[in-house]
């Protein structure tokens, strides 16, 4: 029979689940089935993305793509993720059909867990994918033969390279409707036993219809404490916490350990089964794999290697996007200059010039930088370096709390904290990861440079330091980045021991062999993020610039229009030449901007806070200015130039800015901006969350907008009190 015909057999939508332990190339085969037709989503009640994906040219065979796990006990969020997806928990449908996906070239490791799925009682195939890197080690797997041992049909695939996936399809079509509840291994009687009683509790009384599985009841009793335990108690009391505690008293007296039992019963009928499937020979291309490891997870060599190429990924994220990016900001510009001539002044032009345009600027903006730093990422992952960097860095990145994972994204977020935000999805553990999300923003992006140059440019004397080595500006921009990342260390411990309190997980590594990248896979992944961003992250950072366009805008008094049109009509009739005329025209469209913003609510704003950014040193207009950053930070630049009549098109190096800012001066004649204002400046810009994109983006990678506004309130806390310290420790120097 055809495969087309003997899909034909299923008259409902099945649904197919890839179960599989992390680097066993699940995702790939995930995307080889399914190509582009997929949807992400979340998994409900938590903020894992879940992907599903139609059956290529079928309508009626659904893919869902579940996180690696290395085992059903469930010991981390997406392990527990897995768990409720395979039972039908939390209102997700419970599938039809498993596809377990195993790494042949370390078959053993990988079958536990499929041990595991054959006693749900749910139609299992196993996929035995990287065939053609088990047999480059030397490992020769018999599928006919581990089919016989597991009882369910084995598959043999490449899916990087597209090979043994009609097999596959067929074998997901004939598997699906055939029952399946092989039990491996045999667990020593005292566990059996203890093991009925227990599904014959959870069967009746007050745990009634809650427990479905056999083994998530195994699990529960042999994981103290662990997820299954935790809602099993929470459903039927504490009844059952205390008859958990005497069922195992009693398997430790038959003189079984609980922390080893499960591993063993299941790896010693592994052993039995590799015995009669899987013979060895020379392996040399496991022998270069570990030749490179030597140096690639060397403490002293591999943090060499380490740092040349995130230098390369940090520097080709400035490099490479740099030029996109200037185009972006050009054509932007070019579009708004475009709509000025075509649209009659007035709230409609404005809105679609300072607001839709550079609303949607400020998302593309941000893509050249994603999807450069996503590439780094996804051909370092794809090759298999990744794992080798988490290693490495983790003894370091614990000593604040996180783990070695958590290097990658902080770095990226120098650039800019929403890739780096993005990138955080390599974190499995939630505590770790969510503690990286928040402290990312404290990293000195590339949108505070702006603010930097500015107030170094004007404010900061040309003094050399240490016989001439550097300068006293070098040695403050130096001292700016440094800042963000000093205070990201107590702020990751407190958030450990607060709001992110929970036990500390085990960090588990694998190092998977080395491979070249796929390209397929690399676009895919790519394309996938930079797709995420523009429709998710994207759509609230264009509504934070609509918001701060419109408070901005308005209210527009008529009169502040009625009396800069009498000076330019005065202008045009003093006779002035070309030259001089068109200055004096120019000089006073910016006046009138600088009125209009004055008037507006932002400028009003800025008043209201005034009594608060005074102790800062700050007066109304810098206020002003960090107000109109929120959606980004580099926006003070042009802010300021606006209010102080120089229009909105300057930048950081304008001399004429530079010395407009050293002759403001209070209403009394006191100057605005010294060194220690400048100071205090900078030192807020480099605690603040002035970033409406990154808490966008933190709204989006975490599902809730609690933790977008503990951000912006912690690090704008820590941005005044590190302002104001800054001011008065600066003040008696000035």
């Amino acid at each position: 029979m055809s495969v087309s015909v003997a899909l034909q057999t299923i008259s409902k939508t099945r649904t197919v689940a890839f179960v599989g332990n992390p680097n066993t190339g699940k995702s790939t085969l995930f995307n080889a089935l399914t190509g582009f037709r997929q949807r992400v989503a979340n998994y409900p009640g938590t903020t894992v993305e879940r992907r599903c994906g139609l059956l290529r040219a079928r309508t009626d065979v659904e893919l869902v793509d579940l996180p690696g796990a290395y085992s059903l006990a469930a010991r981390g969020a997406d392990e527990a993720i897995v768990m409720d997806a395979l039972l039908g928990k939390s209102g997700q449908r419970k599938p039809d059909l498993i596809v377990s996906v195993v790494d042949a070239a370390n078959l053993g490791r990988n079958l536990f867990l499929t041990t595991q799925l054959l006693e749900l009682g749910i139609p299992l195939v196993v996929a035995l994918n990287m065939m053609d890197l088990a047999e480059a080690f030397g490992v020769r797997i018999d599928p006919a033969a581990l089919s016989a041992e597991l009882g369910v049909p084995v598959t043999p695939v490449v899916a990087i390279k597209q090979v043994g996936i009609e097999a596959l399809t067929q074998a997901i079509d004939e598997a699906v409707d055939q029952p399946c509840s092989h039990h491996c291994a045999s667990f020593p009687d005292c566990v059996c036993a203890e093991l009925d009683g227990l599904c014959s509790t959870l069967s009746s009384g007050a745990c009634e219809g809650v427990f479905p599985s056999r083994i998530e009841a195994m699990q529960t009793l042999l994981d103290p404490g662990g997820y299954h335990e935790s809602r099993l108690v929470q459903r039927c009391g504490k009844g059952l916490a205390e008859e958990l505690t005497e069922r195992r008293r009693r398997i430790a007296s038959a003189g079984e350990s609980l922390v080893e039992i499960e591993a063993r019963v299941r790896y010693a009928w592994i052993d039995r089964v590799l015995q009669n499937v899987v013979t060895h020979s020379t392996h040399p291309r496991r022998s270069r794999t570990e030749l490179a490891d030597r140096v690639l997870t060397h403490p002293v060599l591999g943090l060499i290697v380490l740092l040349i190429l995130m230098g390369a990924c940090f520097q080709s994220v400035y490099a490479w996007a740099a030029p996109v990016m200037d185009f972006i900001d050009g054509s932007v510009a070019a579009i708004g200059q475009w709509l000025t001539r075509w649209l009659p002044d007035g709230a409609l032009e404005s809105l679609a010039v300072n607001g839709v345009v550079a609303g949607v600027g400020a998302v593309v903006i941000f893509l050249p930088q994603i999807l450069v730093l996503f590439l780094f990422i996804a051909i370092l992952e794809d090759c298999g370096y990744m794992a080798r960097a988490a290693f490495l860095l983790d003894r370091w990145m614990r000593l604040f709390g996180l783990n070695g994972k958590s290097f990658i994204p902080l770095l990226s977020s120098f650039a800019c904290a929403v890739p780096g935000i993005l990138s955080t999805r390599t974190i499995e553990d939630r505590r770790d990861r969510f503690v990286t999300i928040l402290i990312a923003p404290l990293m000195s992006c590339s949108a505070r440079l702006p603010v930097y140059v500015l107030m170094i440019g004007a404010f900061v004397p040309a003094v050399p330091l240490l016989g001439g080595l550097i300068g006293l500006q070098a040695a403050t921009l130096l001292a700016m980045y440094f800042v963000g990342a000093a205070v990201a260390i107590p702020v990751a411990w407190l958030l450990k021991k607060t709001v992110l309190k929970g036990p500390g997980q085990s960090f588990l590594l694998e190092l998977p062999s080395f491979k070249w990248p796929t390209p397929r896979v690399v676009f895919f992944r790519v394309y996938e993020q930079g797709r995420a961003f523009c429709t998710s992250a994207g759509t609230m950072i264009f509504a934070v610039a609509i918001v701060i366009w419109a408070l901005g805008y308005y209210p527009h008094p008529a009169s502040i229009a009625a009396d800069h049109e009498a000076m330019r009509m005065a202008a045009r009739g003093a006779q002035l030449a070309e030259d001089a005329l068109t200055e004096r025209l120019a000089s006073i469209n910016q006046q009138e901007a600088g009125a209009y913003l004055r008037q507006s609510l932002l400028g009003r704003m800025g008043l209201a806070i005034e009594p608060l950014v005074e102790p800062l040193g700050w007066d109304w207009r810098i206020g002003t200015a960090a107000i109109a950053s929120f959606p980004a930070r580099e926006v003070v630049v042009a802010t300021l130039g606006t209010i102080y009549n120089l229009g909105s098109d300057l930048d950081e190096n304008s001399a004429g800015l530079r010395a407009t800012l050293q002759a403001a001066t209070w209403p009394d004649g006191r100057p605005v901006f010294n060194l220690a204002v400048a100071l205090s400046l900078m030192v807020f810009f480099a605690l603040c969350c002035q970033c409406g994109a990154t808490l966008a983006t933190i709204r989006r990678e975490t599902g809730s907008w609690s933790w977008p506004v503990l951000t912006f309130v912690y690090m704008t806390g820590l941005a005044y009190v590190g302002a104001l310290a800054t001011y008065r420790l600066a003040i008696p120097w000035v």
